[in-house]
């Protein structure tokens, strides 16, 4: 147990009290506070007896009030309050065995912790949790939950996962589902092994469940250069993909029909893959797959159009003291929610975008938009080919520092450098491959600026001049 008080926030609830730094909580309300799950329910509600341990084993009991729901206070030495679980399986299509040696070590941790799957969003596969662990899910309302679930074949989910019971995770499963615990599915699709009628048996499963499997995503297995040693996969082709995204779509619309929502959803990559145009805005609804890459580039060109609309041109052209003609742009209305203050004229500096393939074309598409509406742009898109993990890679996210150097050193990309912030660890300046940002910048001599994954913060980059 690691419910050792770190910190007090200034002004919250618990600043109020006794409670300071070192201190241990051991209940509240008469609970044993044994992870952050226990300590999110039963701080819920607004009278509290907090029970925690002090300086010299002394036992403090602390009486506190406050609003439903709002957070007590208090920071500990670990997130969790606990330690980590991590994934015990040996799944044939694991992304970290495919990472090449040499890395740093924190890449190479695989996390199978329901409290993360709640707490942020990563997707778990059930197989570690003892009868106790779910009955604790169940009692607390632990929703929704990410599952990558796979398949419901016990035998296959047990190749699948190199595990001997298949079945564990999947009576596990199902004991949530009918409890009523909201569940989120990821599928990594393999070809050959659970796609075709294998995977539309998973899908016809899943929707007999009914409304407490809130989403579906259906993701292509994503292979590297540096699977030596592990099993023999292949990567999605042209017509598979769009078997693939044909029968998810079969069932979405049943879903849709019998439900009022989609429900069944493929990940952007898959479209790519077939060659389809993306789905519009609407398909999505309320996005519930996009940490699986499911309308990741919708939402983002969305936010973008919006973010456009917003800016009104003043179409006139007058001529400016030389006699050339000016574009001017009326964006007060636009500036306060997107771009903060911005001059009317605005002149555009040249500059560079970095993407990943997978992403070029739509990022080509919405600076034309831009064009049409706001006048002409010195920009380049510049794509970077996957070279450190192999050329199968495309999404952006997985681009490293290294292959961004290799591929556009000395070429003339203006006066910035735009990259996605997906391409740098958890919001820091450090790509996968451990080069910086910095290290970028001064090898290619040009300013770099991170843009965030938002269509909006796009626009308000080119606007930063």
């Amino acid at each position: 147990m690691n419910a050792i008080v770190k910190s007090v926030l200034p002004g919250s609830s618990a600043s109020k009290t006794i409670i300071s730094s070192g201190d241990i909580l051991r209940r509240i309300n008469g609970y044993s506070i044994n992870d952050i799950l226990d300590y999110r329910y039963h701080s819920y509600g607004t009278r509290l007896m907090i029970e925690l341990t002090g300086m010299g084993g002394r036992i403090k009991l602390v009486r506190l009030n406050k609003q439903e729901g709002a957070d007590i206070g208090l920071e500990f030495e670990t997130f969790l309050m606990d330690r980590e679980r991590s994934c015990a399986n040996k799944c044939i299509f694991c992304f970290i065995d495919q990472l090449p040696k040499g890395m740093r070590k924190t890449l190479y941790y695989k996390d199978d912790d329901v409290r993360l799957s709640f707490l942020q969003g990563n997707y778990i596969t059930l197989t570690n949790l003892s009868k106790q662990d779910i009955e604790r899910i169940i009692k607390l309302r632990v929703s929704p939950v990410n599952i990558s679930i796979h398949t419901l074949d016990p035998q296959l989910r047990a190749f699948m996962l190199g595990i001997k019971d298949g079945a564990a995770g999947i009576d596990a499963f199902l004991e949530l589902a009918r409890a009523g615990i909201s569940i989120n599915c990821q599928i990594v699709c393999c070809p050959g092994i659970n796609d075709g009628e294998q995977l539309r048996r998973t899908l016809r499963e899943l929707f007999k469940l009914g409304p407490c499997v809130n989403s579906v995503a259906v993701v292509p297995v994503g292979l590297t250069k540096h699977r030596q040693g592990l099993a023999e996969l292949r990567s999605f082709g042209s017509e598979l993909a769009l078997e693939t995204v044909a029968l998810v779509n079969e069932f979405g619309e049943m879903s849709l029909q019998k439900r009022g929502v989609r429900g069944f959803y493929c990940a952007d990559e898959l479209y790519i893959k077939a060659g389809l145009e993306l789905p519009p805005n609407s398909y999505y609804e309320q996005y519930a797959q996009l940490e699986n890459g499911v309308g990741m580039m919708r939402l983002f060109i969305a936010e973008f159009d919006d973010a456009l609309a917003r800016l009104r041109v003043r179409r006139a052209t007058p001529r400016n003291s030389c006699g050339r003609k000016t574009r001017t742009l009326e964006a007060r209305r636009f500036a306060g929610t997107y771009l903060g203050r911005l001059p009317l004229n605005v002149k555009h500096s040249k500059f560079t975008i970095v993407t990943g393939v997978a992403a070029s074309k739509y990022l080509t598409e919405l600076l034309k938009s831009y064009s049409e509406k706001c006048g002409k742009i010195n920009v380049k898109v510049c794509t970077v080919r996957n070279d450190f993990f192999g050329e199968s890679v495309t999404v952006s996210g997985l681009v490293t520092g290294g292959d961004i150097i290799k591929q556009l050193i000395g070429r003339d990309l203006g006066s910035r450098l735009l990259i996605p912030q997906n391409m740098l660890r958890h919001g820091g300046g450090v790509f996968l491959d451990d080069i910086t940002v910095a290290e970028v910048s001064e090898a290619l001599g040009v300013d770099v600026r991170i843009v965030k994954q938002n269509g909006a913060d796009l626009l308000r980059a080119i606007f930063a001049g």
